[in-house]
C-alpha cells in the first residue's frame, strides 16, 4: 500500500473528526456522545432488530449493548424481545426518543450549514461533490465479498432477484428452468465455487464459476443488486472469477449475456474479454465472451 495515500487517509480523518464535532464527549450540543446519537438515528420512526442494527454499524454486541442501555435509561428507547421469537431482540423509539431525534436532526443540518457557510458558491459544489465520491468510495471498500454455500439463504436471495430482474428485463421473460444454469452442486467446490457480497451484513450480489472444462472456466449467475452498483463491484468479481480460474489450472474464462444487457457487455469488454462463437446452446444468450488467463496465477 502506497504510504503517501495511507498518510492523506489518516490526514482526511483527522479534518473530519474535528470538523464534525466527534472529538467532544457531546454530540450537537446534546448531552449524550455520537455514538448513542447516531443510534438513535439508525432505529428510526420503525424500530430496528438489534442484530441488524449491529451489523449495519458495524459494532460489536457488547458495546451496542451499553449504548442501547444508556438511551433506555433516559427513556429514549424500549429494547424486548420479538413477539413471534424470543431470541430476536428489537429496540424502538419512544416518545421522547422522537423528539430527541428531531432535534438531533435539525441540529445536524445546522451543522452542515456551517460547514458550508464560509466557503464561496463554487467551493461548495466542489465539497459537496467531494463528499458525493467520498461517500462511494467508502461504501465500496465496505463490501464484503467472500464464499458461500449456493444453497445458503443469502444466496438463494440473490438469485431469486437476480432471476426476477433478468424477467423483467429479457423481451421473452425469463424461466430458470429453460435455462443452461448450474445446479448448486456444479458451484461447489472441487467442480466449482460462488461468491456473495454483503455490504453492512445484507447480501447485495452474488456470482458462481463453474469448473466442468478442464480448460476452461464459465462464470455463471452474477447478479449486484441495484444499491450497490456504481461501486465497482461487479469488476470485482470478475477479478475474483479469474484469480480462481487460474488458481484451478484454466486458461480460459468465459460468459454469456443477453441482448437485453448492454451494461453487462460494456463491463466484458472493458475487462479485457472478446467477443466469440457461441460455445454452448443457452436459449437466452446473444453474446458469448472470452478472456485468456495464466493458469495457476
Amino acid at each position: 500500500m502506497d504510504a503517501a495515500h495511507i498518510d492523506r487517509v489518516r490526514h482526511f480523518n483527522r479534518t473530519v473528526t474535528e470538523r464534525v464535532g466527534v472529538l467532544q464527549n457531546t454530540y450537537l450540543g446534546r448531552d449524550r456522545p455520537l455514538g448513542q446519537a447516531r443510534l438513535l438515528w439508525e432505529i428510526g420512526e420503525q424500530g430496528q432488530d438489534v442484530r441488524r442494527l449491529r451489523e449495519r454499524l458495524g459494532l460489536d454486541s457488547g458495546y451496542v449493548s451499553r449504548l442501547l442501555a444508556a438511551l433506555a435509561a433516559d427513556g429514549l428507547v424500549i429494547v424486548e424481545a420479538h413477539p413471534r421469537d424470543r431470541r430476536v431482540r428489537t429496540v424502538r423509539l419512544t416518545a421522547a426518543g422522537r423528539a430527541e431525534r428531531e432535534v438531533l436532526d435539525e441540529r445536524s443540518d445546522d451543522l452542515a450549514c456551517a460547514l458550508l457557510e464560509p466557503l464561496a458558491p463554487e467551493q461548495r459544489e466542489r465539497l459537496v461533490a467531494a463528499m458525493a465520491e467520498v461517500d462511494r468510495l467508502l461504501t465500496a471498500s465496505a463490501v464484503v465479498v467472500e464464499p458461500a454455500d449456493p444453497g445458503h439463504p443469502d444466496a438463494r436471495h440473490c438469485l431469486e432477484r437476480y432471476f426476477a430482474e433478468l424477467g423483467d428485463a429479457f423481451d421473452t421473460g425469463f424461466e430458470p428452468e429453460r435455462s443452461l444454469l448450474p445446479d448448486a452442486g456444479e458451484l461447489r467446490p472441487p467442480h466449482g465455487e460462488f461468491l456473495i457480497a454483503r455490504l453492512h451484513g445484507e447480501p447485495v450480489g452474488c456470482v458462481g464459476l463453474k469448473l466442468a472444462d478442464p480448460r476452461a472456466a464459465e462464470v455463471k449467475r452474477m447478479w449486484v443488486a441495484p444499491r450497490a452498483r456504481r461501486l465497482g463491484l461487479g469488476r470485482r468479481f470478475l477479478v475474483a472469477m479469474e484469480e480462481r480460474a487460474g488458481a484451478a489450472g484454466r486458461s480460459l474464462l468465459r460468459l454469456d449475456t443477453n441482448k437485453a444487457l448492454d451494461a453487462a457487455r460494456s463491463l466484458y469488454l472493458a475487462h479485457g474479454f472478446r467477443e466469440v462463437a457461441p460455445f454452448n446452446d443457452e436459449p437466452y444468450a446473444h453474446h458469448w465472451f472470452e478472456k485468456s488467463i495464466a493458469p495457476g496465477a
